[in-house]
């Protein structure tokens, strides 16, 4: 996973793969089919793992919009971690990935959706307890967010420095509090 999020699906080469899996061709091929679906269970472990984080996140904060808030306010660290890449290798992949790699880019494409559920699912649970005011569209701020995460993780791959990232990200979030209900 961290060889194709650092390089991509096209810059990561058979011989990185042997390498970093320490597998002749054969072994990789036998093992995972092709590049290609290597590529997707690396897509698939990422998301997971990203999601395991936001759901660990929500799971130790008493509403969802705080633990919500909480997760950006995370995400504001990524300049402070030694990771492959900062920007979301799902992301990644969208922008790299052509018509060649159809599965791949719509695992991509599927595994966003699915974070962006679980954002939806906190929106609608908040509404829900009274968090959120009725008013607001849980599917419309679930996208909204999935932006905002996406395009933070795109700021902090830029050669910025760390405390800016962490600004921005406790912007995001105090901005996601603003939302509570005032009868909440």
């Amino acid at each position: 996973m961290q060889l194709f999020w650092h390089k991509g699906f096209h810059d990561t080469s058979l011989k990185d793969l042997e390498r970093a899996l320490e597998m002749h061709p054969g072994s990789i091929y036998a093992t995972f089919g092709s590049k290609g679906q290597l590529f997707q269970e690396a897509l698939e472990r990422y998301a997971h793992l990203a999601l395991i984080e936001l759901e660990r996140t929500l799971a130790a904060h008493e509403s969802p919009l705080a633990g919500l808030a909480a997760y950006l306010r995370q995400l504001g660290g990524l300049r402070d971690q030694t990771v492959p890449s900062r920007a979301c290798m799902l992301v990644k992949s969208l922008l790299e990935l052509g018509e060649r790699e159809k599965d791949a880019r719509e695992k991509a494409e599927a595994l966003l959706t699915t974070m962006e559920g679980r954002f939806i699912d906190s929106f609608a649970k908040a509404q829900q307890t009274g968090e959120l005011d009725e008013e607001l569209d849980p599917t419309r701020l679930g996208r909204r967010l999935q932006a905002e995460v996406m395009g933070l993780r795109s700021f902090a791959q830029r050669d910025v420095d760390s405390a800016a990232v962490h600004a921005l990200a406790d912007d995001m979030a105090s901005s996601l509090e603003a939302l509570r209900s005032s009868a909440h």
